[in-house]
């Protein structure tokens, strides 16, 4: 990687690069994935002005007040995304230590905390996030709402955020936080406010006060989990009659519905309601699959949450390891089966289950699984712009989209681990990293 030598670009603080307002900036590289073709552009350039992109192919005329940024032997890319991160928590170490730890950390010293997580993400290469719910035994405060905004205001550095505030759920369910508690040791059972509701009316009304307190899409747990202590993997913990009211009030309020699913009756019950995608999926049968197909939903499969969780296995207690093996054994075939019916995937991976910034290992484990290189480059950015709802914005690499971009060594079809080290992040045409990764940003993925 070089800039040329007629070219001088200094750095400010925090690594963002400083150029006149009005001065084009030109990326030029060995190669160009577009987000939306089969097939590597080579002799990249990419020429932006302000916050847009004027133009992307091959070989393309370099305007003369250009300031010209050669990356070499190098793959541009739209940035990537990732639809399921939760940027406020961090659940990779020891479980009952961390289930500790929120009883301890203030609602001031998460937030804290989170802006680590956001700038580990985005110097990873992943411009965009839909953060899938940000919660806490000890607060009940939106610090995924004060983070969002925070960096859409420029005062920290992160991804583009889509947040969820609290995941809605039921009694006793997967996002209970009292759950696996003994009774009452917080005082009071958890309500609506805490997006734990029971019945179709409460329902509505959990999604109302998520949507009035700044949530632009609606989580839901409608099976249990495997990192909850009283539930069941597989089980239904939604009636339809409350997924029907979930997904009629959140499309209604223009959110789109995500779900957390493991077990098959309860994605058939959360297909045939209408949500927008299935996140994990992972006791799907093929017969759930094709209603998925047909009714055009998304599965976020999130692969490195159960390859973190299986890769330490003694940190969890003995009970949560049995849910784990489960969902990780039945979870390949489902994406065999996924792959081999056309299902559309979106890229996401429960970040926060495995330290933050690590997001780009789940390629490779979508790669290893049956996906070809570009189809897992394409859930990284159309696919997911698409289940977003933002693909008239970003996830290409062509004129009049935002200035979302990265650039990986390498040719991530060839190897598709050359996603994992990025080496150049802009967002919106802003400058954030152009060399390799900060001890400070290394450092930020293990925050504790």
């Amino acid at each position: 990687m070089k800039i040329t030598p007629r070219i001088f670009l200094p750095f400010l603080w925090f690594g963002m690069a400083a150029h006149a307002a009005d001065q084009p900036i030109v990326l030029k590289a060995a190669r160009m994935f577009d987000g939306k073709s089969n097939a590597l552009v080579q002799n990249a350039v990419v020429i932006i002005e302000g916050d847009k992109i004027v133009d992307a192919g091959s070989n393309l005329p370099i305007p003369n007040d250009a300031q010209v940024i050669d990356l070499g032997d190098a793959t541009v890319s739209p940035g990537f995304m990732d639809a399921h991160t939760h940027l406020t928590a961090d659940f990779s170490g020891n479980y009952s230590e961390r289930r500790l730890q929120e009883l301890d950390v203030n609602v001031s010293e998460q937030a804290i905390i989170a802006t680590a997580h956001a700038r580990a993400t985005v110097d990873a290469g992943f411009t965009t996030v839909r953060d899938l719910g940000s919660r806490s035994v000890s607060s009940r405060e939106f610090v995924d709402v004060a983070l969002r905004n925070s960096i859409n205001k420029g005062v920290i550095f992160g991804p583009r955020m889509l947040v969820a505030t609290k995941g809605i759920g039921a009694t006793g369910g997967h996002f209970d936080p009292t759950s696996g508690f003994r009774d009452f040791l917080f005082g009071r059972e958890p309500d609506y406010t805490d997006g734990i509701a029971d019945g179709p009316d409460e329902i509505r009304k959990a999604v109302r006060f998520e949507v009035k307190n700044g949530a632009d899409v609606i989580k839901a747990a409608v099976s249990g989990g495997v990192l909850s202590l009283a539930d069941e993997v597989d089980t239904p913990q939604l009636t339809p009659a409350e997924m029907a009211a979930l997904v009629d009030e959140s499309h209604r309020l223009r959110k789109k519905v995500a779900v957390h699913c493991h077990g098959d009756e309860a994605a058939r019950e959360a297909i045939e309601a209408g949500v927008d995608s299935i996140e994990h999926g992972s006791f799907m049968k093929p017969e759930t699959l094709m209603m998925m197909k047909k009714k055009g939903t998304f599965l976020t499969p999130t692969l490195m949450a159960s390859e973190w969780i299986m890769g330490k296995l003694d940190n969890y207690p003995r009970g949560l390891q049995a849910k784990a093996k489960a969902a990780t054994a039945a979870r390949s075939e489902m994406f065999h089966n996924a792959i081999k019916m056309g299902i559309k995937i979106s890229f996401g991976t429960d970040a926060a289950v495995f330290p933050h910034g690590q997001n780009a290992k789940e390629f490779k484990l979508m790669v290893d699984l049956g996906m070809t290189p570009i189809d897992a480059l394409k859930s990284a950015t159309a696919n997911d712009a698409e289940l977003l709802g933002i693909g008239q914005k970003v996830g290409t690499l062509e004129k009049g989209k935002l200035a979302d971009i990265i650039a990986m060594p390498g040719d991530p079809t060839l190897d598709i681990t050359g996603t994992e080290r990025v080496s150049f992040v802009m967002r919106q045409g802003k400058i954030i990293r152009n060399g390799p990764a900060t001890a400070a940003a290394a450092t930020s993925t293990t925050v504790q």
